[in-house]
């Protein structure tokens, strides 16, 4: 309590607070051999951050991390937050630069309660007992039963902002056999060089099995000076197309896909295309 009542002060009296926090490799923080009860901060640090950022708004949240960790309720008065995963002896020059903006952060993020339990279930007619969320892992149940996290899938800021548009592709694909071609434009729209990690989904309208509303099936990290714009390019092989039926086999049903491409699993623009 002593020491939070000098965090506190001092912050109150300061232009900028810079906190730096995170995990330790300390027995049941972030080592192995060791099974945590949460993923919550250790060490009282969301109550820490809390009480700073009731005196001083103008905080950033610098996490040190060698694995996930949940984020408390200060997370929507943070004026900026940073994963650094665990940095080593040159850390704190690579941070600096990130702080004053000579580098620009490209990292994505995801929180734990958004997660379906890992639970198992009994379903009506059948002995099969399976996990809960069935095929919908991850990122496919929050998107297929319309469920908003907090951080979308691939979800992440930058000093700079970036747009995509002119999605091609042809309409009709009629040798399954061969890759398909999709491109489109992605620009920098912002003032500062920047790099951002498109990623393309594929959905297909209908099937004879359950499947997600989309799927990530490829991504690319592209680099771009301000107002630069570049022509990216994927290459659909006939696998992403594939999926084990009910008898088993690995098969791709004629039928209308839908490609998307964004920067993360809910901002994204589309186009369709038919599997002859």
């Amino acid at each position: 309590p002593q020491l939070i009542r000098q965090a506190v002060a001092t912050a109150a009296k300061a232009e900028l607070v810079i906190y730096i926090g995170g995990l330790s490799h300390d027995h049941g923080s972030d080592c192995e051999g060791y099974d945590k009860p949460d993923l919550k901060l250790p060490y009282g640090q969301d109550q820490l951050l809390e009480a700073l950022l009731e005196v001083n708004p103008n905080t950033v949240v610098v996490l040190m991390t060698g694995g996930p960790v949940e984020l408390g309720k200060w997370y929507e008065h943070a004026n900026a937050l940073l994963h650094c995963s665990f940095i080593g002896m040159e850390g704190g020059n690579a941070l600096a630069r990130v702080l004053f903006g000579e580098v620009n952060p490209s990292g994505k993020c995801k929180r734990l309660e958004d997660m379906p339990d890992h639970v198992f279930g009994e379903y009506p007619g059948n002995d099969t007992v399976r996990f809960k969320e069935g095929l919908m892992v991850g990122y496919r149940y929050f998107d297929t039963y319309q469920i908003a996290p907090q951080f979308e899938f691939g979800y992440g800021l930058s000093y700079t902002s970036f747009e995509y548009s002119d999605l091609k592709m042809n309409p009709i694909w009629k040798d399954s056999d061969k890759e398909f071609d999709v491109s489109f434009n992605i620009t920098n729209t912002g003032k500062r060089y920047g790099q951002e990690v498109v990623q393309l989904y594929i959905h297909q309208q209908q099937c004879s099995v359950k499947r997600p509303v989309k799927e990530l099936k490829g991504f690319q990290k592209i680099f771009l000076e301000p107002g630069q714009s570049e022509i990216v390019k994927f290459k659909i092989a006939p696998e992403m197309l594939r999926y084990y039926n009910y008898d088993l086999q690995l098969v791709a049903e004629p039928g209308e896909f839908e490609v998307m491409i964004g920067t993360n699993s809910r901002d994204v623009k589309s186009a369709r295309f038919t599997l002859k």
